[in-house]
């Protein structure tokens, strides 16, 4: 076992570890406080049902979703690359609702609860303020797996516009199509339009809260719209492991399973209320299989609480 690690980790733990990492404020969100709530249809393909018979991606809705910057402060620059970008959105009516969060990094940045804690532990800043840089090296040592994430968005420029970003579900779902045939996918929620980046010189001349801006001229017209797409699993394809992706992610062999068109902005209550749980899949997509997934709907729960 990893140094650092020890087998103590719980759900709430993670809440109070992503709060304490984040000094966020009492009634903000533990993770990816800052957001947009908005609103959408959803639109299937005439592929969907070859992948799943979840009547939420192969029957048309209205879509309730959410962008949001990574970190537990819900006033975060959104000027930071190394802070990720989130999309969760709710699809599908009545009792056949799935809510689904997708990110701008395809792996998550711990494989187990424990590693996760963990991670949080040794960046909380100590009494003076400042995080401790020789324990987050020491950790990240002991640790390379942790590093994927930051790494890939290091690697990548600054998202220009949540309309313009690709999502990725880091979690491997077991679909069940309309045939009765089961087999892993993972989603991802590309641009129609194209990705949108910036240069480090355009950054600099970017507000903190640039994102939110393009977000309301996008929206007003009429430009956002993404398609979700389910890349298909092979023999041996690592389903536990999520800081880690399949092997040639980027050319696998995807399926569109329809078209989600933003169309206005909601009150952030409403997504408040909503409570998204990444848990809540109707039937024809399964929960994925590794530790981290499975810990999400209590953590969810809890982080609800605390805000109320």
């Amino acid at each position: 076992m990893p140094q650092f690690l020890s087998r103590t980790a719980t759900a709430a733990s993670i809440v109070e570890a992503l709060k304490a990492e984040a000094g966020t404020p009492p009634k903000a969100r533990a993770s990816f406080a800052k957001g947009r709530c908005v609103r959408g249809t959803y639109t299937p393909s005439d592929q969907a049902s070859e992948i799943t018979k979840s009547r939420s991606f192969t029957k048309p809705s209205r879509v309730l979703a959410r962008f949001s910057v990574g970190g537990g402060h819900p006033k975060v620059a959104e000027t930071d690359k190394l802070v990720l970008r989130g999309f969760a959105f709710r699809l599908g009516s009545d009792n056949q609702r799935s809510e689904i969060f997708t990110q701008n990094a395809p792996v998550h940045f711990a494989r187990t609860l424990d590693q996760m804690l963990a991670f949080l532990k040794a960046r909380v800043p100590g009494p003076d303020g400042r995080i401790d840089a020789a324990k987050v090296k020491a950790f990240s040592a002991a640790n390379p797996e942790t590093l994927l994430q930051a790494n890939y968005l290091a690697a990548r420029p600054l998202p220009g516009s949540f309309a313009g970003t690709t999502y990725w579900g880091v979690h491997a779902f077991p679909a069940t199509n309309s045939k009765g045939e089961t087999r892993f996918i993972k989603l991802k929620v590309e641009p129609v339009g194209g990705e949108v980046s910036l240069t480090d010189d355009e950054a600099r001349g970017k507000s903190a809260d640039f994102l939110s801006d393009d977000l309301d001229q996008r929206i007003a017209a009429r430009d956002i719209r993404f398609s979700v797409m389910a890349l298909l699993d092979r023999n041996g394809d690592p389903v536990m492991d999520v800081t880690v992706r399949w092997p040639d992610e980027d050319e696998r062999e995807a399926v569109r399973l329809g078209t989600i068109v933003i169309t206005g902005v909601e009150g952030n209550e409403a997504c408040d209320e909503a409570n998204f749980n990444p848990a809540n899949l109707a039937e024809g997509i399964g929960h994925p299989p590794d530790e981290i997934f499975a810990a999400r709907r209590a953590a969810y729960a809890i982080s609800q609480t605390m805000r109320g």
